[in-house]
């Protein structure tokens, strides 16, 4: 018992220094809680601070002047579902026709933006699955704007009827937020696609002549005779020329008589 004594000490002491150096190994690894840490972690939540690449000022300008920028911050806070934004950069709004924007109303300017942004995150995998219409955040009299979404190779095509996109690398890919540079303003159908031609009003009716002549008459109060009937009217004019005749007929013979009479006297 007491050789084996030192040697469990021994035993002992070793398991010490071994659980002692484990846990020093481990601490070393865990990087220590900060600020900068925290920061990193913290969930995107503010778009302007998403878009803060020089190549989106323009896009993140109509943000503000639409305040659709104040919209999208409080439903990344609140929202379950997240967003997902085509950040159309500088180089897009240069592709337009000059006058474009300006000539939208403050309504359609809204919803112009709002068409850029889905009402739920997607990341670029789940992008490619989808292939199919897809609503937006943009909509009017007939409902949600939408997208054509379908994968193009290892890229996903978004077409708006108008004209049609593939998505860049990512500059946001965590929840709640995903934005993809597009190098094309997306251009909704509803607003931009040709619209449809004013039908031509259809012609008054022309008015009737027998009938303003038919008024004109009554208006002078005089009575149009009566229609006869046409079988009745040939009866009484057969009757009507039949009496002069037989009258006739009976005065020649009884003219002949009494032409008769007197010859026989005086022969």
């Amino acid at each position: 018992m007491a050789a084996a004594s030192p040697r469990l000490a021994i035993l002992l002491a070793l398991l010490a220094a071994s659980s002692a150096l484990a846990a020093a190994q481990k601490a070393k690894a865990k990087p220590a809680p900060g600020p900068a840490g925290a920061a990193d972690a913290a969930p995107p939540t503010d778009v302007n601070k998403a878009l803060k690449d020089d190549q989106f000022s323009e896009f993140k300008q109509l943000l503000h002047d639409t305040r659709v920028d104040t919209q999208i911050n409080a439903q990344l806070t609140d929202s379950y579902n997240g967003l997902t934004i085509f950040a159309p950069t500088n180089a897009a709004f240069d592709k337009l026709k000059a006058g474009v924007l300006n000539g939208l109303s403050p309504q359609d300017q809204i919803q112009l933006v709002l068409y850029c942004v889905l009402p739920r995150f997607y990341s670029l995998s789940m992008l490619g699955t989808l292939n199919g219409k897809v609503n937006t955040q943009g909509s009017g009299h007939d409902g949600p704007y939408k997208y054509d979404i379908k994968r193009a190779g290892n890229n996903v095509n978004v077409s708006t009827g108008v004209n049609s996109m593939l998505l860049g690398s990512p500059v946001s890919k965590d929840f709640p937020l995903a934005v993809y540079p597009v190098d094309k303003v997306p251009l909704p159908y509803e607003l931009f696609g040709p619209k449809p031609p004013t039908p031509a009003p259809a012609p008054a009716p022309a008015p009737s002549k027998s009938k303003t002549k038919k008024k004109h008459k009554k208006a002078a109060g005089i009575a149009e005779p009566p229609v006869a009937d046409d079988s009745t009217a040939s009866d009484e004019d057969k009757k009507s020329a039949a009496a002069p005749a037989a009258g006739v007929a009976r005065w020649v013979a009884a003219l002949g008589v009494l032409g008769a009479a007197v010859l026989g006297g005086l022969f």
